[in-house]
């Protein structure tokens, strides 16, 4: 493990593979996750790429109690644009997945000239006006029930608010199926849920989409159900040179259902 002192934060991060004459690949990991979410897809990504791969401030390897306002997508944006300029290797390819691919989004819109290649993983958030023609403002269901987890963390019922987290996402019943090395993972990031709560991240428009102009790979899981395959499709219809891989008999943690064929679209993607 390395780190970057970036906006007075020391950002950790790994830095895996021998290959210095592509661009290396930047990964931007998820909600009540971390670097360590990547590991399943580190050996066949870096046969052909370098991947360099941060935990996000107040991530493992950090403990944070979920005291401040230093936690924010404004902050984890304006974090991963500091990491890329200080990293000094030219235009990368960025990779997110999640509340992640909604970061990397916002780093393609804000610096298009730090990337080469963005890959979006089910990228999360949701979408104004211009994008659904059901939209009909008010609060998001999606973060009453994310407020909900994050109340039962704060109040020390940890395991209590991840399942309902985790239900949210899965379907109900997943969090006692879930590994034991899974579950230690979620409970290492727990109390950035209560960060989360209060991003105020901005809904998707037409135009953001469409002002995402270097080649964009979308990637879907084949069972993923919700909100976010609507976001993926709205997206990857605007979003000028998109194109959409789908990961059969997956959902939303697609890499680490399917590491093989994840890795294989990513790689075909970036060499193309």
């Amino acid at each position: 493990m390395q780190s970057l002192h970036v906006l007075g934060y020391d950002m950790p991060y790994l830095d895996v593979g021998e290959d210095r004459d592509r661009p290396p690949l930047v990964c931007v990991h998820g909600s009540l996750s971390d670097f360590r979410v990547w590991g399943c897809v580190l050996g066949p990504l870096t046969q052909r790429h370098r991947m360099i791969v941060p935990s996000l401030r107040h991530f493992f390897p950090a403990k944070w109690n979920g005291v401040g306002d230093t936690y924010s997508i404004v902050q984890h944006v304006s974090d991963v644009i500091a990491f890329i300029e200080k990293l000094d290797l030219g235009p990368v390819d960025l990779m997110g997945h999640s509340r992640g691919g909604h970061i990397s989004f916002r780093v393609a819109q804000q610096r298009p000239d730090l990337l080469r290649r963005l890959v979006l993983a089910e990228p999360g958030g949701e979408l104004d006006a211009s994008l659904d023609p059901d939209y009909a403002g008010g609060p998001s269901p999606l973060l009453a029930r994310f407020t909900a987890s994050a109340e039962k963390i704060a109040a020390g019922n940890v395991d209590g608010g991840l399942a309902v987290f985790v239900d949210t996402l899965e379907g109900a019943g997943t969090w006692p199926r879930l590994p034991a090395m899974v579950k230690q993972n979620l409970r290492d990031n727990a109390y950035t849920l209560i960060g989360q709560v209060r991003d105020n991240r901005p809904p998707f428009s037409k135009a953001d989409a469409e002002a995402i102009l270097m080649p964009t790979l979308f990637i879907l899981g084949a069972r993923t159900k919700g909100l976010l395959p609507k976001v993926l499709h709205a997206l990857a219809a605007h979003v000028p040179y998109s194109r959409t891989a789908i990961i059969p008999n997956a959902t939303h943690p697609m890499f680490e259902q399917a590491p093989q064929k994840y890795s294989e679209v990513v790689l075909d993607f970036l060499a193309s």
